[in-house]
């Protein structure tokens, strides 16, 4: 795929490493001279431009483009990149980074960001998985179909525990995506058990939230 990663400060770049070892082509746009470090980064493309005007946009060529990932400081500039991104150049997929918790509201489809990743709200939710046991932790959101990523370390007493994945019932809208068990992660089939401590990945919507965790918590 080609990527084109609007900032390229310590994260612009931690990200453009990570793809370009995955084998995918990858274009760094910064307005700021001092950002354009090449030598940190040589195997990606650079541009020196503001991409928030659209005659950089073309110049990076987005027409050709796969992914966007607006990952600058920025907030506003963040949101300019994706909603330009997908009007003008019909890009198939935005992930843009929310910067201030307070703004998150704004990451959605209606300013043409397809994943907002929030590395507050991320690092929040990462430190209540690993202390929370029954309580449905939200992960990470899929802004545009109002999906999310969910955890929840099952209980001792959950009436689950000990249930096979294909015997479960689960709530509309709502997949069973991955078990870890200890350190090991697991791809959950039909005859897999459930048990106490697993911690289990699900795909779901907000409506279905309250069911699930109903579903997996002792029934009092």
């Amino acid at each position: 795929m080609r990527i084109v990663i609007v900032g390229a400060g310590s994260v612009g770049r931690s990200i453009a490493r990570e793809l370009l070892t995955n084998g995918h082509r990858v274009l760094l746009i910064d307005k700021d001279p001092n950002a354009i470090r090449v030598t940190s980064v040589p195997e990606a493309e650079w541009l020196l431009a503001d991409a928030c005007e659209i005659t950089s946009l073309a110049d990076a060529g987005l027409a050709e483009c796969d992914v966007v990932v607006a990952a600058s400081g920025d907030d506003k500039a963040n949101l300019v990149v994706s909603l330009l991104s997908k009007t003008e150049y019909g890009v198939p997929r935005t992930v843009a980074r929310v910067n201030t918790p307070a703004n998150e509201w704004m990451f959605d489809e209606a300013w043409g960001v397809d994943v907002a990743v929030s590395t507050p709200r991320l690092m929040t939710a990462l430190v209540e998985e690993a202390v929370s046991v029954g309580e449905l932790v939200r992960i990470f959101t899929f802004q545009q179909g109002q999906a999310s990523m969910v955890e929840l370390t099952l209980p001792a007493e959950s009436p689950l525990a000990g249930t096979t994945v294909g015997e479960i019932v689960w709530p509309a809208d709502t997949v069973l995506v991955g078990i870890i068990r200890g350190e090991r992660p697991i791809a959950p089939s039909r005859d897999d058990a459930l048990e106490a401590g697993d911690e289990l990945m699900f795909i779901t919507v907000p409506e279905s939230e309250d069911p699930l965790q109903e579903l997996l918590n002792p029934r009092g």
